[in-house]
């Protein structure tokens, strides 16, 4: 939620005034929420969208929602990821326990009950997952379109198995065998569709070892959502998104090298991590 989330190319969807999405994912925060800000999304299958401890609620995603110009279709995350994978095994089903009893059984009539043939109890299986596009930010590429995730992965390699198309952006763009030498692809390229270099891509979120989240610029686009629809727009989309016309136009509206030195000290000590996650207050 505030790691590695593919920030370059939301900005770039919606600088197309790319709109009417259904969203699809498991524990969202500023991706999603800055897509709802910008009237973006029509439907959302999330698990979750929110800022947990640190800003708590998404406030642009439950504007959205509680005004009904966002269909809620909820979802859960072992749900999304048994989807996934029936979609990548080319399976008609999966079956899932998590969800019964409760009304997600009634809430999706897609959800199916059968009898199992070996034991004769009923199992609640669910139907794959296709989506029609991945949107990943990654550490490293080949030219390829081998990828390098760094970290969890969470369900990125999932979605790229199962999606139609894959788009990634990432930090860095290197040889085959720099690639090699880093511990190789974990997503191969005939996964990826296409790939684009967008140094300090995930910003806001971190992206490890590169850089740290940036909280104080999290802190002043919280404060603009908290406002309403008309002053996000005004107080951030218009500044970070609308008026950048390329991702090096928006590096340089929140500080250009500045701001990447003073992310990337997180790695100076302990100390340093948590004089950067205290920001401004």
């Amino acid at each position: 939620m505030s790691s590695r989330e593919p920030m370059a190319l939301i900005r770039s969807i919606i600088r197309n005034r790319v709109n009417g999405l259904t969203v699809v994912g498991s524990a969202h925060g500023i991706d999603i929420d800055l897509l709802c800000g910008a009237n973006a999304v029509s439907a959302s299958q999330e698990s979750y969208v929110g800022f947990e401890q640190d800003f708590g609620m998404a406030q642009n995603y439950r504007r959205g929602c509680e005004s009904g110009e966002i269909e809620i279709q909820d979802n859960c995350c072992y749900t999304l990821v048994q989807q996934l994978r029936a979609s990548i095994q080319g399976l008609p089903f999966m079956p899932i326990q998590s969800v019964r009893g409760t009304d997600f059984e009634k809430n999706h009539p897609s959800y199916k009950t059968i009898q199992s043939p070996y034991s004769g109890e009923d199992i609640l299986v669910v139907p794959p997952l296709t989506p029609d596009v991945a949107i990943i930010h990654a550490q490293y590429a080949d030219l390829h379109g081998n990828l390098r995730i760094e970290g969890p992965p969470v369900v990125d390699l999932l979605f790229a198995q199962a999606s139609r198309t894959v788009l990634a952006t990432v930090e860095k763009i290197v040889t085959n065998e720099e690639l090699k030498r880093l511990g190789g692809a974990n997503l191969p390229y005939f996964y990826v569709s296409y790939i684009a270099e967008a140094p300090m891509g995930a910003h806001p979120t971190a992206c490890y070892p590169f850089y740290a989240y940036d909280r104080e610029h999290t802190e002043l686009y919280m404060s603009a959502a908290k406002e309403g629809s008309t002053a996000f727009k005004k107080k951030y989309l218009k500044d970070f998104v609308y008026e950048c016309e390329s991702h090096e136009e928006y590096l340089h509206r929140i500080g250009g090298e500045d701001t990447r030195v003073r992310l990337s000290s997180w790695k100076e000590s302990a100390d340093a991590w948590m004089e950067l996650y205290k920001g401004s207050t």
